[in-house]
């Protein structure tokens, strides 16, 4: 009976949270074994270096870009249905997929890697702190000050709870496997060549727009996550939050990320955005919220207590769907 009940998507990924909460990216599994992530990042780059030639024509180069993004990702949707079936005829099934899902979601590890952040901006100075925030921001790292690798932090912290913990589990929920393989697939390509660098403006567009379409919904369910957190979190503000998304979501270039990040700049009564350098470029972009430009270590403290606390809302959420689902 168990084992029938645990098979609910709901339930599944409560489990897979779970998981992920216990063991992390599972580095030791990983170290003999290659991560899915990975093996879609080394075909993106295989089929960059071979079709995204400067002697070819945008408009070229745009098609072969379009072709990959079908062929990756429906060959993970692919993938993901044929382990579905796989999962209708062995035991434990439920248990087997939930560590598939868990493997497939960055929630404990991204709170690692932003709070290592922190702790080496205070113990250990700038320098040791910006190659810490060099693995969750692309940023040129010699244009970040104190407070730039505190906002960098802060920005990706949120970014990315959207696209590498709410979306997954959305698209899981709604089309199971098939739907979480697709979805990491597309990200992942859209992180290797969905860049705005010359080099991939028309080779990166399908991938860069396709993730846009798919993160919509998502961001916009995570910019809530993080104002029901500040509801009840002491020291955030959950109006702020609300007003600033409305204020300020639509000023970041990108369609999604303004959500989540103008979200907690409202709530933390920090700001985040502003002018920044990407691979030598100075990007002007605006500032999301009000609050303190001079982000500081305690405000590193501050945005994980809230990261975690829309995380738990979350799994909160998933639990009472579950419970209405079986009981009401």
């Amino acid at each position: 009976m168990f084992a029938a009940a645990a098979s609910d998507p709901l339930l599944v990924l409560l489990l897979a949270l779970a998981i992920d909460l216990a063991c992390g990216d599972m580095a030791v599994v990983f170290r003999y074994l290659p991560h899915p992530v990975v093996v879609v990042g080394r075909g993106a780059r295989f089929f960059d270096s071979r079709l995204n030639r400067p002697s070819r024509s945008d408009n070229e180069r745009r098609l072969r870009g379009v072709v990959i993004v079908v062929m990756l990702v429906g060959a993970a949707a692919v993938l993901g249905w044929a382990i579905n079936e796989y999962l209708h005829i062995v035991h434990y099934a439920w248990a087997i997929e939930a560590l598939l899902v868990a493997v497939l979601l960055t929630q404990r590890s991204l709170f690692e890697h932003v709070a290592a952040v922190g702790r080496v901006l205070q113990s250990e100075g700038l320098e040791a702190a910006r190659q810490a925030v060099a693995k969750t921001t692309g940023r040129d790292l010699e244009s970040l000050d104190e407070f730039g690798v505190a906002r960098a932090a802060i920005q990706s912290l949120f970014d990315n709870f959207s696209a590498d913990l709410i979306a997954p589990a959305f698209w899981y929920l709604l089309f199971g496997l098939p739907g979480l393989f697709a979805y990491k697939a597309a990200n992942t390509l859209d992180s290797i060549i969905g860049h705005r660098a010359p080099k991939y403006l028309e080779f990166g567009w399908a991938a860069a727009r396709f993730d846009d379409a798919l993160n919509w919904i998502p961001a916009r369910l995570t910019a809530m996550l993080i104002a029901l957190a500040a509801l009840v979190l002491p020291g955030t503000k959950s109006s702020e939050a609300v007003r600033t998304v409305f204020a300020d979501a639509k000023k970041h270039r990108s369609p999604n990320a303004g959500w989540p990040e103008s979200a907690a700049a409202g709530a933390l009564g920090v700001a985040l955005g502003g002018p920044r350098r990407y691979l030598g470029t100075v990007m002007n972009e605006p500032w999301l919220g009000d609050g303190r430009a001079r982000a500081t270590v305690g405000d590193i403290g501050r945005a994980l207590t809230l990261y975690a606390a829309s995380a738990a809302c979350f799994a909160g959420l998933l639990a009472i769907a579950a419970l209405a689902r079986h009981f009401l």
